[in-house]
């Protein structure tokens, strides 16, 4: 029996996926790689020097999501992807054997420029590939494998930092040293999948995205409605962009419907960045020593914080077409506001040193993990699901790589802002996030449309008609099924065969 397509786009876009496994094995291994007993022996480094060492790799990686804009364009997806990930297996050796600070931020800024364009390419690609009705289970899969990368992180350097003697490296390196290994997979296998039919047919290659379409849709029937609709509506929007859409980075700022794209894009990274998941994914040791919590049980407990948050992705997969992502996004801040005021009490009444209360330890480490499922299944996916579909073929690839920049500018000064606000104002630093999950459940009710199952290229349409104040909209009212009727108006003419899907 042959695989169905749906199945096939999903599996496609889970090897894909190998990309950002990188990025959250990076985010998970880092903070146990500074906290353990032989890199502080080895390095000795200032707060600044740790804060240093984990936003070298996010300012890497907003240099390489903003490169990957026009290399995606030039290169076409999948190259895009391959030179993602040649470049991080460069920046991943260097870390491995790093004699010096200046050895190992070197290694980091390199890792971070791959990691940047592989988190800016992927969902991208995968939107591109995948139906309408499964694209955000698809694109959901950028935040699940980086929950992957997470887990296997987590328990990986816990292994290490308890298996390993205080005098040994190994400590620290080997955790380092495993990101290699998936990067190669990536770069060595990418070549053997489809490119994106859409690049393909904005690029000119009018005949091969076809046969891609329907090697994607229909077991490579280029004669299948579905696909013979999808490549009609793809031909006429391009055409279309073409002529009056945004052509360069310049146009998405002046254009309105794409400058309010670019817009929403751009708020749903840095809202992310705002609600608190970084300072708690790079500094959990410093973060619950704060609560009285010795580093190794931390480690412990942040690799079963790890499979909490895989969990959460995983719910995420398989409900979000199903829930939408409106409601989802401003629901998952809502809860994030209220995971964060208990954290904000606790530490505030039982400050550390002061107190031994065994409860509110154990408050503070459920709190977390509540918190973490809230984010994994609601607001971190959608970071990626939303800005990879609201694009048109021509500024996708350009709107993609700025929301991805904005996401790891904020990433990287919440990463040097969090040692030194811990340090001189402890729990007061985590008003901040309460104060950001509020605004941002606000500012989504207020501005983000509906954009679950319509397909890519109806986007335009909603964004250039819909009302900048979202709540006062009829959702229905923007609903062209301009691809259904396609589909319908093919099959009335009788010479094709029947969709497959």
């Amino acid at each position: 029996m042959a695989l169905s397509p749906k199945w096939y786009q999903f599996l496609v876009s889970l090897f894909a996926s190998l990309g950002s496994v990188l990025y959250g094995y990076d985010l998970g291994v880092i903070a146990e790689a500074v906290a353990s007993d032989n890199f502080i022996a080895t390095f000795n480094p200032t707060t600044s020097e740790t804060g240093a060492v984990v936003s070298v790799f996010t300012g890497g990686a907003f240099f390489g999501a903003g490169f990957a804009g026009p290399v995606g364009d030039w290169l076409g997806r999948k190259y895009t992807i391959m030179l993602g990930a040649l470049i991080f297996i460069l920046g991943g050796g260097l870390q491995t054997g790093a004699q010096t600070l200046s050895y190992l931020y070197a290694g980091r800024a390199i890792a971070g420029l791959g990691v940047g364009f592989l988190v800016m390419i992927i969902p991208l690609y995968q939107a591109e590939l995948a139906h309408p009705s499964i694209r955000g289970r698809v694109t959901a899969l950028q935040q699940f494998m980086l929950g992957i990368g997470a887990l296997v992180a987590s328990w990986a350097a816990y292994g290490t930092y308890t298996g390993f003697a205080a005098t040994d490296s190994k400590q620290w390196r080997v955790p380092l040293g495993i990101q290699i290994i998936p990067a190669g997979f990536l770069a060595a296998l990418i070549i053997l999948f489809p490119e994106s039919p859409r690049w393909l047919i904005d690029n000119g290659r009018t005949e091969e995205g076809l046969q891609t379409l329907a090697k994607l849709h229909a077991h490579g029937d280029i004669n299948d409605t579905f696909v013979q609709a999808e490549f009609g509506a793809i031909q006429d929007m391009i055409t279309f962009e073409h002529e009056n859409e945004a052509k360069s980075y310049a146009e998405l700022f002046t254009n309105r419907s794409s400058f309010r794209r670019l817009f929403l894009a751009v708020a749903m990274q840095a809202s992310v960045q705002m609600t608190g998941v970084s300072a708690i994914q790079y500094y959990s040791p410093v973060i619950f020593a704060q609560i009285g919590i010795p580093t190794a049980d931390t480690l412990k407990y942040q690799g079963i914080n790890s499979i909490i948050a895989l969990i959460a992705q995983f719910s995420c997969i398989m409900l979000i077409d199903y829930t939408g992502r409106r409601w989802a996004n401003i629901g998952g801040n809502l809860m994030n506001c209220v995971t964060f005021i208990i954290a904000t009490a606790l530490l505030a009444e039982f400050p550390p040193g002061a107190s031994k209360n065994l409860g509110a330890e154990w408050g503070f480490i459920v709190i977390t993990w509540i918190y973490n499922f809230s984010f994994s299944c609601t607001n971190g996916p959608l970071s990626w699901i939303v800005p990879a579909e609201i694009f048109d073929t021509r500024t996708r690839s350009k709107g993609v790589s700025i929301a991805t920049m904005m996401s790891f500018a904020f990433n990287t000064m919440i990463g040097q802002v969090t040692p030194i606000a811990m340090k001189n104002i402890g729990w007061k630093f985590y008003i901040l996030f309460v104060v950001c999950n509020f605004t941002n459940a606000i500012f989504f009710w207020a501005i983000q449309p509906e954009t679950a199952k319509r397909p890519l290229e109806e986007m335009n349409y909603l964004f250039t008609n819909a009302p900048l104040f979202v709540p006062t909209m009829n959702m229905k009212e923007f609903d062209l099924h301009d691809l259904e009727n396609r589909v319908q108006e093919v099959e009335r003419k009788g010479s094709v065969t029947s969709h497959v899907e």
